[in-house]
Order: structure tokens, then sequence, then C-alpha cells
């Protein structure tokens, strides 16, 4: 019988690093693949479509919903946020595993859908080293502001997840969340524990 692949989601609240451990993750762990999110925000500085996000328009965005395009979606802070179906079932198809690295509203769309998917929560070291963390980014004080509103809400859902990661240290979250795939290709869904 043909092996069909795992699904992993890596979420946490903005500026958390769960992108970078997402990356490290992709360049250490074979067999494993990303899926690029749709998004209607201006990309960031350093970010390239069709790589780190697929950047459309809101109308574009509104059409793929119509079209039921979206495993899931969501609208954070005036931006909407969506996984597309087919790129995977696409990956599964194939017998790769996939990452998905998206919001909260998002993950708890793809744990009612696909059941046996592996979450993965990034919490901060404090909220203050968060604060820092998205100042750094260069955004203004006012969707800092935003942001870190928005990750309080967030940070109370962490329980939901199946493995919780504190990202102190980057090395060592990439290091837990590496050895959480590792488990999770090679064994069926466990019970939900916290690391």
């Amino acid at each position: 019988m043909e092996k069909k692949g795992k699904v992993f989601i890596i979420s946490g609240p903005s500026g958390v690093g769960k992108t970078t451990i997402t990356q490290n993750i992709l360049a250490e762990i074979s067999g494993i693949k990303r899926s690029i999110s749709c998004t209607t925000r201006k990309p960031r500085q350093g970010e390239h479509d069709n790589i780190d996000y697929r950047f459309i328009t809101k109308k574009r965005f509104k059409e793929l919903v119509k079209q039921k395009a979206f495993l899931e979606w969501a609208c954070v802070l005036n931006n909407y946020y969506g996984t597309l179906k087919k790129d995977v079932e696409n990956f599964l198809q194939e017998g790769a595993d996939v990452l998905l690295c998206i919001d909260v509203q998002g993950a708890q769309q793809i744990s009612a859908k696909i059941p046996e998917a592996i979450s993965i929560f990034v919490l901060p070291p404090d909220l203050t080293e968060l604060k820092k963390r998205l100042a750094n980014r260069g955004e203004d004080l006012k969707e800092t502001n935003k942001r870190m509103m928005l990750a309080k809400q967030e940070l109370q859902k962490a329980h939901k997840y199946d493995y919780t990661v504190t990202n102190d240290c980057l090395q060592k979250a990439t290091k837990t969340v590496k050895h959480i795939i590792r488990t999770g290709k090679s064994s069926k869904k466990q019970t939900k524990r916290r690391t």
C-alpha cells in the first residue's frame, strides 16, 4: 500500500519565530514540504512571492473562497491568509509530509478537518520579549500594539495543541520541534503531550 504523508502544524503568535523554525525544519528534515500560504498583506522586507507567501489581492482571495479552494482561511488584522487545498492534497498523495506554518484560526480549522494532524504551538519566553521581536521588524507602534493584543488572545489557545514549545533559544526550539516531527512521522498520532 502506498504511504500517504502526514500533516504537521506550526502555529503561534506573530513574532514568536515560527517561520524561522519552519525554515530550519525544512532544511534539516527530508521528505517534508511546506505549503505556501496565500495572503493579502504586503510583503515585508526580505520576503518573496511564492517562497514566503503567495501575495494576492483581496479580490482574488475572495474568488478562491467562493471556489472553496482553501483548506483553511482566516482574516487577521484586516488581512486574509489561507492554505490551498490542492497544495496539501498533492503533497500527501506524493507520500510527502506537509508542514503548515499558520495562524491560530487556521490551525483550529485544519485540526477539525484533519484530526490526525500533529499541532505544535510556539510560545515566546514572555510578552516583553515578544514585543521586542515585533518592534525589531520595523513595523510602527500601532501595528505592534495590535499584534500584541492578538498574541494575548492566541496564547489562551495554546492548551488546544498537541505540543507547546517555548522559543527562548532558537537552536533548542528547532531541535525540540524536529524531535516532535521525527517521532510523529514514524508513529500514529499520540495523546497530547507538553514539552
